[in-house]
């Protein structure tokens, strides 16, 4: 099925063709994609989470590989360039499946267990996003649901192996997810969370659909003992930061980007430095005479907040809703399915940060912003409207829908499976900042929040390369100047200068150390993001011309996904 998946779709042997044919492919390989993407809505089955499973999904991109350098070797033969879009395609293609070759290559996946997109989160996060609207669908997630305790056998043989190969996860990653699975199974309805999803399905297939999610509750609390009891002794073992040279492997994962790790270091002090000064300077306003934490505290304490789930889901909703109205014609030029988004309350027993889910590829399911509750009743403000800028408009929703949006004209690839995540975060970070250009952020309570949110992603910079690679703090540093950068001082030194609450922090620190990589990618995303609008800017003026913020925006979202490598080279020339 996937050969012919691949022959059909990749018809004149272009690399969009056989990107799209790649996407399909991997669709069939791994249905969480298929529902991500809107494909195959007929589909029942689960990812194989065995090594076979794994192994199958890098054959997939090997045979991809060859296939575009058949492509490319043909196109130079008969003396015939690639376009514009085919070879920005194709850059993209052999860049993302190298990166993604090198990571399984090395034995990663082997090491699957972290607080965030570990493959039982993304079998239980499916269901958040799969259509219920009729019996049929209903129907389908029955059977979906039933797949579970193989999916869960799976993968505990996936990392029974990792163990016989010493390929192991850390131990924070171990301890936080065992007590996220608790949170799952909790709760007065039997089967935990999938037993209190089943309650909304049709009244005839209530019943049958309640017993399968009991039935696979207990293949995840089964999994959960044997992730406590057995894994975990194993784990324990082992360092919780991975060292420099499984960091670089995982940094060009993440970023798309052959960064120089001592140089992001020292950019992200820099960026510390002058953003105490900023938020020094803005607490003075929230209250006089306050430091900035002493401040932040106040404002999460004795600020506006919102009263109950239901409502701050509502106000979240609102501030999206003000966003689109304001920066439609104005700073954007939004197509009519870009229009909608929708607030969510995440489900339980996940990581401690908001996250968007895309829309489908046919906008039958539109972009959703997910805020976790973490068993709160009262929600300060003073943080969430910078985030919700993040999160939704004009940050990941604008993105990711309008690249849903150019799927026909790029490629499947380039707007879904190929997204780079530093470019994406990049992005999101740069509309806070855009949102605080044009005056949205003059409450000195939202402006405070959103220093503090870009002084969690220059500490982000400084931990998460201080960890992995091995680094010191720097001899300017106001925290340990000279010692080593270790899990227990990062956390330290991250809660001395972000106002979040403990919990948030804790679960940041491990999923930092749990998905290595990723979180420099925001701060050098934007670093990125801003220096391409620079250039464009100067390039236009040097023509003469005024640089139109409007038409350079629409044209930076319609290009699809871009490792940083490319991504200024690529900006600065629209």
């Amino acid at each position: 099925m996937v050969a012919e998946l691949i022959n059909s779709h990749a018809d004149g042997a272009t690399p969009r063709r056989i990107a799209d044919a790649y996407v399909h492919a991997l669709a069939e390989l791994d249905p969480l994609i298929g529902v991500e993407l809107g494909l195959n809505p007929e589909d029942d089955r689960l990812p194989d989470l065995s090594p076979a499973g794994h192994e199958e999904q890098a054959d997939l991109a090997r045979r991809t590989l060859a296939r575009l350098d058949a492509a490319e070797a043909a196109a130079e033969s008969s003396g015939t360039a690639l376009d514009e879009a085919e070879r920005r395609c194709a850059r993209l293609l052999r860049e993302r499946l190298t990166a993604e070759l090198a990571v399984h290559d090395a034995g990663e996946n082997f090491r699957a267990v972290r607080n965030l997109g570990s493959p039982l989160h993304n079998v239980r996060d499916v269901f958040t996003l799969m259509s219920t609207d009729t019996d049929e669908q209903w129907e389908i997630v029955g059977r979906r649901l039933a797949r579970i305790p193989l999916a869960v056998r799976q993968y505990r043989e996936l990392l029974t192996e990792g163990m016989a190969r010493d390929l192991l996860a850390g131990p924070r990653q171990v301890t936080t997810m065992v007590g996220q699975i608790a949170e799952w199974l909790e709760g007065d309805v039997p089967g935990g969370w999938f037993g209190t999803f089943v309650q909304d399905a049709p009244e005839a297939q209530r019943d049958a659909m309640a017993a399968t999610a009991v039935e696979a509750s207990a293949a995840i609390a089964e999994f959960r003992d044997w992730l406590r009891d057995v894994y975990g002794p194993a784990a324990a073992r082992t360092t919780d930061a991975v060292g420099r040279e499984r960091y670089t492997r995982w940094v060009r994962y993440w970023t798309g980007a052959q960064l120089d790790l001592d140089e992001a270091y020292r950019w992200g002090w820099s960026q510390f430095h002058e953003l105490d000064a900023q938020m020094r300077a803005e607490a003075e306003k929230v209250q006089p005479g306050a430091t900035p934490m002493q401040a932040m505290k106040w404002l999460e304490t004795d600020g506006p907040a919102i009263k109950g789930e239901e409502n701050v889901r509502d106000y979240l909703q609102g501030l999206m809703d003000q966003a689109i109205n304001d920066l439609q014609g104005a700073h954007f030029d939004l197509a009519d399915p870009l229009l909608k988004v929708e607030s969510r309350l995440a489900p339980v027993g996940g990581a401690a940060a908001p996250y968007y889910t895309a829309p489908s590829l046919d906008f039958s399911r539109p972009g959703r912003t997910w805020l976790p509750t973490l068993g709160r009743e009262s929600f300060p403000v003073w943080d969430l409207v910078s985030t919700w800028y993040h999160e939704g408009v004009p940050g990941h929703h604008l993105q990711l829908a309008q690249w849903a949006y150019m799927a026909d004209r790029l490629s499947t690839y380039q707007v879904t499976v190929g997204g780079v995540s530093a470019n994406l975060e990049g992005w999101a970070l740069y509309a806070e900042r855009l949102m605080d250009e044009l005056g949205y952020l003059t409450d000195p309570g939202h402006r405070l929040g959103y220093l503090n949110a870009q002084m969690m992603r220059a500490l982000r910079v400084i931990v998460d390369i201080g960890m992995h690679a091995g680094l010191d703090f720097p001899a300017d540093s106001p925290y340990l100047p000279g010692e080593p950068m270790l899990p227990d001082s990062a956390r330290e030194f991250f809660g001395q200068y972000c106002g979040l609450s403990a919990d948030f922090l804790d679960s940041e620190l491990v999923r930092y150390l749990g998905m290595p990589g990723q979180a420099i990618g925001y701060k050098l995303g934007e670093r990125a993001w801003l220096q391409g609008r620079a250039e464009a800017r100067r390039r236009a003026e040097a023509r003469g011309e005024e640089f139109d913020l409007k038409a350079w925006h629409m044209a930076a979202l319609s290009q699809g996904s871009l490792g940083l490598d490319d991504l200024v080279e690529e900006l600065s020339a629209l």
